[in-house]
């Protein structure tokens, strides 16, 4: 404890407050789009809906090809980017090792003299993001791997009794996999966030800020979210 005193002494409040609000919009922002209202539901919520309707129309589907595909689509992604975001954790650790090198770029842009632990906190900050958002795709990815197992135990045949209730665990399988997808994009959104504390307090509450309405508006304010809001049956052209 004496240590993490030591090493908190030698940020600044600014510093503390701006990690702190960091922190508390990552978390926020995961609980308002996952808890959204019911009458201003996210766009992840709508897709949650039709993540169900999918597997109630693939109890009939025949043959089941299109379905195995999808699934086979949504693995590629979360594999994709735990890949990337572990070559991005690898690439970030790296800087550990050449800290000097960043001081002195930073120093360029802020005109600080800040010591090498300052600068090691803010890198091993970005650091967890990217970690989280590694975890998050990899669970992902076997979830959805999960999913498919249990959809290739859904009979293909609607009178079946065991039909619907193992398609909607399919579904429920299928939405908890979409939500640590999600979780990982946006702990990758909050990871480039917290890059912006290399330079500096304001710096980070501006990323923050910046990310914020980024995801608000791809949650809540889309031109797909828009489109899945309609009803069924409705016009589309203008």
């Amino acid at each position: 404890m004496e240590r993490i005193s030591q090493t908190l002494d030698h940020f600044t409040g600014p510093d503390l407050a701006a990690a702190a609000v960091l922190i508390a919009a990552w978390a926020g922002m995961t609980l308002l789009i996952e808890h959204a209202p019911r009458r201003f539901p996210s766009t992840s919520n709508l897709m949650a809906q039709y993540r169900r309707e999918w597997m109630v129309q693939f109890v009939a589907r025949n043959p089941r090809i299109f379905d195995s595909q999808l699934v086979g689509q949504l693995r590629q992604g979360t594999s994709f980017f735990a890949s990337a975001t572990l070559l991005a954790i690898g690439g970030t650790l790296a800087l550990l090792g050449d800290i000097e090198r960043l001081i002195g770029l930073a120093d360029d842009l802020t005109s600080g003299t800040d010591p090498v632990i300052v600068w090691e906190v803010k890198i091993l900050f970005v650091v967890i993001f990217l970690t989280n958002a590694f975890l998050k795709f990899v669970w992902a990815n076997r979830l959805f791997g999960y999913c498919a197992v249990v959809m290739g135990a859904v009979p293909n045949d609607p009178a079946d009794p065991a039909a619907m209730p193992r398609a909607a665990k399919a579904a429920e399988i299928n939405i908890t996999a979409a939500r640590g997808f999600n979780r990982g994009l946006r702990a990758l959104y909050f990871a480039l966030a917290a890059a912006a504390w290399l330079i500096g307090p304001v710096a980070l509450l501006l990323a923050v800020a910046v990310t914020l309405i980024v995801l608000l508006r791809r949650e809540f304010a889309s031109e797909s979210r828009a489109v899945l809001m309609r009803p069924d049956g409705a016009r589309t052209d203008k």
